[in-house]
């Protein structure tokens, strides 16, 4: 009988094909993105070239209702146009406002 042959012990190597190389740099630039997405630093922009519109805050005082904030603001404007403006902009839905809240109101519409 003859005796095992010991082999030396290699070490597995890893070796990556040119399309290996491609999937692990794309891997990793979409992880970076996603990670710069999260984090808040780079922003999605829809780019539809709408033009920002000025604005100014006003405080809710005690028995103001968005009615008679959007008259004050807006004096000679449609009221209900200035009323929808402010609750889109500031996401109220139809929740009512409470004395002081800040809201934004449009430039446009503090004429």
């Amino acid at each position: 009988m003859t005796s095992p042959v010991d082999f030396p012990q290699r070490r597995a190597e890893l070796r990556l094909t040119r399309r290996g190389r491609i999937v692990v740099f794309v891997a990793s630039v979409l992880a970076l993105m996603a990670v710069l997405l999260a984090s808040g630093l780079v922003t999605a922009d829809a780019g539809d070239g709408a033009p920002t519109v000025a604005t100014q805050q006003v405080v809710v005082q005690p028995g103001d209702s968005l009615w008679q904030i959007a008259v004050d603001v807006a004096p000679g404007v449609d009221p209900r146009a200035v009323v929808s403006a402010i609750r889109e902009v500031n996401h109220l839905g139809t929740r009512p406002v409470v004395p002081g809240q800040v809201l934004v109101v449009p430039a446009y519409a503090a004429t």
